[in-house]
């Protein structure tokens, strides 16, 4: 039944040949050329006419190599590998090698499972009259989207069903933007995906007590997003006060997520799911920010940062550290303080 409802539902895989993708690729090819590629699947699960990978990079501390005989005993049809582990597979299996199998597996996803290119504007959208559309006919405007006027849309984007464009939002090239995502005030690079339900440039969380009310401070920033910046689902972006909020080419930020007013983020960062960043925080480049942590106001984060989740910083974070806690210290530390507790605790009830 699983299989059946799999091939009726799941994802459609484009046919393609071990020779094809060898040649687009850049990869060596070790078999037959002709082997035809029906789907990808784990390399434990693969079955003939599939494809997978085998490989020993660590990318990070989590990632666990799979024992050898996984390879060996794979009945995959093409297997990606490292080149020292060619003579650990199957004979029958052709081989593509790469000394980075994961990257390769990138581009060879987006290949076989890439969908295809929307193009069209819906009848039932509502776009009004001084939206710029670079290229409308490389655009997909799905129904009941709604672009206000003083809107820029580059070539290539999609917009999905219930999506609001305000107007003073830029879209770059090739972006996707999902169903009822709102997005305003905003100059965003190419290549971005803003995923559903999220809000990226509204005012922010900034009040000022006034005769003992709490009032809005208007907010006249932006929000100026890289290149492939991915922001997901039900995640929100505000505006900047005065300073405009910027995140850098390549950052992912995870469903859930808030990042506040005037906040820096830099390039290649992950952002795990329920991130909360508070207003005017400075963070570099290729910084991890785990799930569920706190970063609290002003706060100055170097580059190659590793937070742990849950983990809550007050203070500044020199570069390459790895913090965890709340308060959040150095990992190590932290570690240690945990284990003299447990052993403390242990004595005690002995």
């Amino acid at each position: 039944m699983k299989k059946l409802l799999m091939k009726l539902f799941g994802p459609k895989a484009r046919k393609t040949t071990a020779g094809a993708l060898a040649e687009k690729f850049g990869l060596e090819l070790r078999g037959a050329a002709d082997t035809e590629i029906k789907g990808i699947a784990p390399i434990a699960d693969a079955a003939a006419g599939q494809l997978t990978f085998y490989s020993t990079e660590q990318n990070a501390a989590a990632f666990k190599i799979l024992p050898i005989e996984t390879l060996q005993k794979t009945k995959a049809s093409v297997i990606v590998v490292q080149p020292e582990f060619v003579k650990k597979a199957p004979k029958s299996a052709t081989l593509l090698i790469t000394e980075s199998p994961r990257g390769a597996m990138v581009k060879i996803l987006g290949e076989i499972y890439a969908e295809p290119k929307r193009r069209g504007i819906s009848r039932r959208a509502y776009i009004e009259r001084g939206v710029f559309f670079r290229d409308k006919k490389s655009c997909y405007v799905g129904p009941f989207v709604t672009i206000r006027r003083g809107a820029v849309i580059e070539a290539g984007v999609t917009i999905d069903s219930g999506a609001y464009i305000g107007p003073a939002a830029v879209i770059g090239a090739n972006t996707e933007i999902a169903a009822n995502a709102f997005v305003d005030n905003v100059t965003m690079g190419a290549d971005c995906v803003i995923k559903p339900n999220a809000t990226v440039g509204r005012e922010g969380f900034g009040y000022t007590r006034q005769d003992g009310k709490n009032t809005l401070l208007p907010h006249a920033g932006r929000v100026i997003l890289g290149a492939r910046v991915s922001v997901g689902a039900n995640s929100i972006v505000d505006r900047g006060m005065m300073a405009d909020t910027r995140i850098g080419d390549g950052t992912k930020v995870d469903s859930g997520c808030y990042v506040s007013h005037g906040v820096v983020i830099g390039r290649e960062c992950f952002l795990a799911g329920g991130t909360g960043v508070a207003g005017g925080v400075v963070a570099g480049d290729n910084v991890l920010f785990g799930a569920q942590c706190g970063i609290a106001n002003k706060v100055q984060i170097g580059d190659n940062v590793e937070i742990g989740a849950k983990s809550g910083v007050f203070q500044n974070v020199p570069s390459g550290s790895k913090i965890l806690g709340y308060p959040a210290i150095n990992g190590v530390e932290f570690l240690r303080m945990f284990a003299w507790t447990r052993k403390q605790v242990k004595k005690q009830t002995a």
